[in-house]
């Protein structure tokens, strides 16, 4: 079975739990264990939070969730400019990579924290549009 979210969220601090509660009982419909969908959660909220105080331009955030049962896939997308991305350094060969924050540094351990949680996690501009993109995956295998 594959299940797949799209939302269009507002961008205010009430829509991040929506989302995660939106995925977390797909999730658990799934038969997915508790601690990879915290895991997927943590990620999710912070990517969301990421967005809903720092993109620059826009009302609104999608974020794309898809499911088949051994992989969650997660895109959270926003569209204003690629600002939100201040600890983040830009690259060639795949578009942003995080930069290293100080322990106690106000910013940038949330990117930290979703390199931690997650699988093949990414950064990128948007295609012909201002914006950036989120995305990460987890296996769904305890």
């Amino acid at each position: 079975m594959e299940v797949v979210l799209e939302m269009t969220l507002p961008r205010n601090a009430e829509s991040a739990p929506l989302v995660r509660h939106t995925l977390d009982a797909s999730l658990r419909g799934l038969g997915v264990a508790s601690e990879i969908r915290a895991d997927i959660a943590l990620a999710l909220g912070e990517a969301c939070a990421n967005v809903i105080q720092h993109a620059a331009n826009g009302q609104e955030y999608e974020v794309r969730a898809r499911m088949d049962g051994t992989r969650c896939v997660v895109e959270v997308i926003d569209g204003g400019v690629a600002e939100e991305f201040d600890t983040m350094e830009p690259r060639l060969d795949t578009g942003w990579e995080v930069a290293q924050s100080a322990p106690l540094a106000e910013h940038g351990r949330g990117l930290q924290l979703m390199r931690a949680f997650t699988e093949e996690l990414r950064f990128a501009d948007r295609v012909n549009r201002d914006g950036a993109i989120v995305h990460f995956e987890k296996s769904l295998a305890s």
